[in-house]
């Protein structure tokens, strides 16, 4: 390990006194020896790094090493990340693979327990995560925290099984990360009574304001698909302490665009105070999770960043450890050569395989409600198109037909129907399908739907478009559901693929990213699992025809 030593000058911003001055840090051996306030004038800043509280790795599309060398770019030093994306697929295997590979570059993760794995026992996971081991994740792995509980219904209604992983972390003074959207009154306070702390899934700001009441922390999300800033900003100002932002869930072509710092930049064009904000975005997730990473205080680690201003942050350097990772934009973190590992077995399928009878009495349908910018999805009852028997996709009243393949052995494809995805032509699909990433698909027409989902079976992972016979993807080999090659190439290569699907019709802003939430069942209300159609508000199956 590199011992850095060197000394740096600038506009020293200590939130934790709230104050600004001009000064010198000193770093010795990786650490901050000393800060001193001179007289002297600057034109930069030198403040901690930002933190994204709450993220899943995976969802970039790219390995941890990968997404160390785009983050630092804007100024991120560390993340909390749940690594259970890649827990459903690996089980304990792929947590490890998170964890080491993160290891060979100079950044911070702070990987969590996946606490739910398999996220249902609606869905087919490729593993499952025990008690047992997430205690030995926690002691032998040391993992800092339990991540996000997403079975509300089982903490509850007191299910043994999820109640006894909570006692772990809690038994190990590790914190317990909430998932539970639009959970409010008496099943919230039950939820809350458990130890669990945090909550990423608000989307209201009443929902928000009273879970701050009941002694949870807040982590404000402004990801890919899901974005919640502008319905509880305002929370910002009164309960700054209590705060914290995160990304989730963020497509590697949002990626080079920003994090947290673009969060931090809109805060504050808004009006709010510029250390309320920075304590949302530095300070907070070190102490609630107790984080190794430096705050800019003597006897630090020396993780910190410099910005050319207070309203912009346009990031100049970025150090970890005193190291230099970043400058003017570039990376400067060495690309990691990784392995592939992968669990998939799966064949081929047909496009009989996607076709399905309509009734004797079939009229109306039960219809998937895709909310652009949300996870949360609504239940609509309408007309189903009926031709030769069979009931099909309705581009003329955007209601198309969506399926979930399993993965992990042949089965038949469920099949349901989704309104608000607006493709007039086509199909996409994607291995990137929360939980348990099975290949989810929609599209227009049953031939498209099969060559999309073949394109991704052909490459054991990865996203992919179908239109008029010409097929195009973007591989995945690494579980299916990232990439070991270069970040900033697979942006592109999204980027073009994002751009070909939305000239299928589509308005949404992330399709790839949306659609990958549409087999999500801990998210209410009606959703799709490889074993059938979801009713997320009752927590059972449900039949596609009324």
């Amino acid at each position: 390990m590199n011992n850095y030593s060197f000394r740096i000058s600038g506009n020293i911003v200590d939130i934790l006194n709230r104050k600004i001055y001009p000064g010198t840090v000193t770093v010795k051996d990786s650490k901050i020896i000393k800060i001193e306030k001179n007289e002297n004038e600057y034109d930069t800043y030198i403040m901690p790094g930002f933190i994204d509280a709450h993220v899943h790795v995976e969802s970039s599309m790219l390995i941890p090493s990968e997404f160390a060398r785009m983050a630092v770019v804007h100024g991120t030093v560390s993340t909390v990340s749940d690594p259970h994306e890649i827990a459903n697929v690996l089980g304990m295997e792929g947590i490890r693979y998170m964890i080491n590979n993160g290891k060979k570059v100079p950044f911070k993760f702070y990987f969590g327990a996946p606490s739910c794995v398999p996220a249902t026992v609606f869905e087919t996971a490729g593993a499952e995560i025990t008690a047992s081991d997430i205690k030995e994740l926690f002691e032998k792995d040391g993992l800092c925290y339990l991540s996000e509980m997403m079975n509300y219904p089982g903490v509850i209604y007191n299910d043994q099984m999820v109640l006894e992983k909570i006692k772990v972390a809690k038994d190990l003074d590790r914190p317990v990360d909430g998932h539970a959207p639009g959970l409010m009154g008496e099943n919230a306070k039950k939820y809350i009574s458990h130890g669990i702390s945090t909550d990423h899934e608000c989307f209201s700001l009443n929902e928000a304001l009273e879970k701050l009441s009941l002694g949870m922390k807040i982590i404000i999300r402004e990801g890919s698909a899901a974005k919640n800033y502008e319905a509880l900003h305002t929370i910002i100002k009164d309960h700054s302490d209590n705060v914290m932002f995160c990304s989730d869930d963020k497509h590697p072509n949002d990626l080079v665009e920003g994090q947290i710092d673009r969060i931090v930049a809109r805060s504050v064009t808004l009006g709010y105070h510029l250390f309320d904000v920075l304590k949302c975005a530095c300070i907070n997730p070190v102490e609630h999770y107790g984080l190794n990473t430096g705050i800019l205080r003597e006897g630090d680690d020396a993780d910190f960043i410099v910005v050319k201003d207070l309203k912009e942050f346009k990031v100049l350097k970025t150090y970890i450890n005193g190291e230099l990772v970043s400058e003017n934009g570039k990376s400067l973190i060495a690309r990691v050569e990784e392995k592939v590992i992968n669990h998939f077995n799966t064949s081929l399928k047909e496009p009989s395989d996607f076709e399905v009878s309509a009734g004797e009495n079939t009229e109306d349908i039960r219809v998937i409600e895709a909310l652009d910018g949300q996870l949360i999805t609504g239940e609509l009852h309408l007309p189903a198109n009926i031709v030769n028997g069979k009931i099909i996709s309705d581009p003329d009243n955007d209601i198309l037909k969506i399926a979930v393949v399993e993965r992990y052995t042949n089965s038949k494809p469920a099949i349901a129907f989704i309104k608000n995805f607006g493709l007039v032509k086509g199909a996409i699909a994607s291995c990137v399908a929360h939980d348990s990433h099975n290949i989810i698909a929609v599209g227009v027409s049953d031939e498209d739907i099969c060559n999309a989902v073949n394109a991704i079976i052909d490459n054991k992972g990865g996203i992919s478009i179908s239109s008029d016979g010409v097929t195009d993807s973007l591989p995945l080999p690494v579980a299916g559901i990232m990439t070991n090659e270069d970040g900033y190439l697979t942006a592109e290569k999204y980027t073009a693929l994002d751009r070909s699907a939305k000239k299928l019709g589509t308005n949404l802003r992330a399709p790839f990213m949306s659609l990958s939430f549409m087999a999500l069942l801990v998210i209410p209300q009606l959703k799709l699992s490889d074993k059938g159609l979801f009713d997320g508000s009752k927590f059972e199956f449900t039949d596609l025809m009324l």
